[in-house]
């Protein structure tokens, strides 16, 4: 039975680049950021600190760019962390238009667009009720958004990672190319990393199972989810330490 008060109090919402898209094949679609800034505004006025890890992969995806187009790794990543700072941008521009204070803070340092990350400045936004969109993921290549968002749940202590995708939950195989494909209510972080599950990359998995972190995997395209999620209904799947 959801309760009446958030289940959470403060937490660490991923989302893709590709979330931003809409239904454009590339970039950012302005009606589909001030719906997720909605979202997260809701939230936010439940009492809830929420943190945001953004990935850029609407713009340019550097693994792609490296394997694809012959690119260095390294070169490709730092490439991708600025497209991460394009949309986090974007994001904060969509929260504040609906009058949601919010603040960037960048893994990369570049002053005039956004603050640098520092953890304490970060936490006391969070505090103050500010949303805080984490961008350039890392600040390392190598390293994807998704263990960016692990690292600053972890840093920010978030009570959960929540993680927005267009499929409302994991599922035993890709539900778009499966019909037959079941979804887990429950898994364990090991389950995950032991079934080769794409929920996120081994690396964040193992760092939100070594810190016994939970993560859920909600549709974040139906209205509403994230206010679902935040009050404890039983949205998407959840990943424990023990399912």
């Amino acid at each position: 039975m959801p309760s009446a008060k958030p289940a959470f109090s403060r937490v660490l919402l991923k989302l893709s680049g590709e979330a931003l898209m809409g239904e454009q094949a590339y970039g950012i679609d302005p009606p589909t950021a001030t719906q997720i800034a909605r979202e997260i505004g809701e939230v936010q006025q439940l009492g809830v600190q929420v943190g945001v890890v953004i990935g850029g992969g609407n713009i340019f995806r550097g693994l792609a760019g490296s394997t694809r187009g012959g690119m260095d790794r390294a070169t490709a990543d730092y490439m991708g962390m600025l497209a991460t700072v394009i949309n986090a941008l974007a994001l904060q521009d969509a929260l504040e238009q609906i009058g949601v204070t919010t603040r960037v803070a960048t893994a990369i340092e570049m002053r005039a667009v956004a603050e640098p990350f520092i953890r304490r400045r970060a936490v006391r936004h969070l505090e103050k009720g500010r949303v805080v969109v984490f961008a350039a993921g890392t600040g390392n290549p190598y390293f994807t958004t998704d263990t960016a968002a692990a690292l600053r749940a972890m840093e920010m202590r978030a009570d959960v990672i929540l993680k927005g995708t267009k499929v409302d939950g994991i599922y035993t195989a890709d539900p778009m190319i499966d019909k037959t494909a079941e979804r887990y209510e429950t898994i364990s972080h090991l389950q995950v990393i032991g079934r080769s599950l794409k929920v996120m990359d081994s690396t964040a998995i193992t760092l939100c199972m070594d810190n016994k972190l939970p993560i859920i995997v909600f549709n974040l395209r139906k209205p509403g989810n994230l206010r679902r999620v935040i009050m404890g209904e039983r949205v998407g799947t959840m990943v424990s330490t023990e399912a």
